[in-house]
């Protein structure tokens, strides 16, 4: 048999090959194959590559504590059905899959059943743990997005089976952010229960809670941090929770410290394509003809990161936007960086942006 052994990954990559005799294979040759991988399990395929097993270290400590030998066949001891998941499988939806079946690995085949990679919940969640935190303004009352929004908050409108901020706050843990703030208002008992403290989630959450009766818009419920005393000491992320994407969070946080800003805001591409063609004319002369020609516009992608100093500069208990704050820096003389954000960006703020982003239009 052929015992392979996944690169860490989240997704289809080139995999790290480590090759048992095909006849004879032991619990050693097997323990001493995840030695090598480092992954904490073997996966057995066979000679077309297709995935016929796995054997995890728990599983040989459990054959050897109930008298199996080191040099016993390891056939016996394979999980012949594993849970495994396609190549196009989503962060997300393999984090879930994991936390219902209690598995640290997942392994990826294609359709024909042949071995593509390995999941492993290590990396899912980050390898590398941030001091940052991040601060999700979760409070809008979406009336763009009536009546869905009714009876439910915004941030937890479904895409693809998922609440958005759900997938933001997955993908921000698989950033290795580890301290997330909501900020809520409309309905936020919805969010507190289904967000919990976050160890469900692979982070801590803490709330700030807005009044009812005085929304704080895009920026106020900064105010709300130091009287919490989530006040963080480093630069924190603050970012709108309506927001599809998939932004390299390393990167930004990165770029920001070398900027030497106090503020950085990310920014994204958006280009309309006009229906019709455009007619250029001079009095009763046509002049140029330009057929459905496209504007670009360089906009607010609803993600910051903030020193903590800045926040001082908020009001207390008033609405509040949040590129006000960045206005206020230009006023003063102070620099504010600009990230350019690449890949999956959706501002899921309007019905036609829902529609998008559930691939319904």
């Amino acid at each position: 048999m052929t015992t392979t052994a996944a690169e860490r990954t989240a997704g289809p990559q080139a995999l790290a090959r480590l090759t048992l005799p095909e006849a004879g294979s032991t619990i050693r040759d097997a323990m001493a194959a995840i030695d090598r991988g480092a992954l904490e399990i073997a996966l057995v395929v066979d000679d077309d590559d297709r995935l016929v097993g796995t054997v995890s270290d728990g599983d040989l400590r459990r054959a050897l504590l109930g008298g199996a030998a080191l040099d016993d066949p390891v056939g016996p001891h394979l999980g012949r059905a594993p849970v495994v998941t396609g190549p196009g499988a989503g962060r997300a939806e393999v984090l879930d899959l994991m936390r219902a079946r209690s598995l640290g690995q997942i392994p990826v085949v294609d359709p024909d059943g042949r071995l593509r990679g390995l999941h492993v919940l290590r990396e899912l969640l980050g390898a590398v743990e941030r001091a940052n935190c991040a601060v999700v303004m979760a409070g809008g009352r979406g009336t763009r997005l009536a009546p869905l929004t009714d009876a439910l908050p915004k941030p937890m409108v479904r895409v693809a089976g998922r609440p958005l901020l759900e997938r933001l706050v997955l993908h921000l843990v698989g950033q290795g952010i580890r301290r997330v703030v909501l900020a809520v208002n409309y309905l936020g008992d919805i969010i507190e229960e289904h967000f919990g403290d976050g160890e469900a989630f692979g982070c801590s959450i803490a709330y700030v809670r807005e009044d009812p009766d005085r929304p704080l818009g895009t920026g106020g419920a900064l105010g709300l941090l130091r009287g919490a005393g989530l006040l963080p000491d480093t630069p924190m992320l603050v970012m709108n929770a309506d927001l599809l994407t998939q932004f390299d969070v390393g990167d930004l946080l990165a770029s920001h410290a070398a900027s030497g800003a106090p503020a950085t805001i990310a920014v994204g591409d958006h280009v309309h394509e006009l229906p019709f063609g455009v007619v250029e004319t001079d009095g009763e002369r046509l002049v140029a003809l330009r057929e459905k020609p496209a504007a670009h516009w360089t906009v607010n992608a609803g993600i910051y990161v903030l020193d903590p100093s800045l926040v001082d500069r908020v009001p207390a208990g008033a609405a509040f936007p949040l590129p006000a704050l960045l206005e206020d820096c230009l006023r003063r003389g102070e620099p504010v960086h600009v990230w350019r954000l690449t890949g999956e960006w959706t501002d899921v703020g309007r019905p036609a942006d829902l529609a998008r982003a559930r691939g319904l239009s």
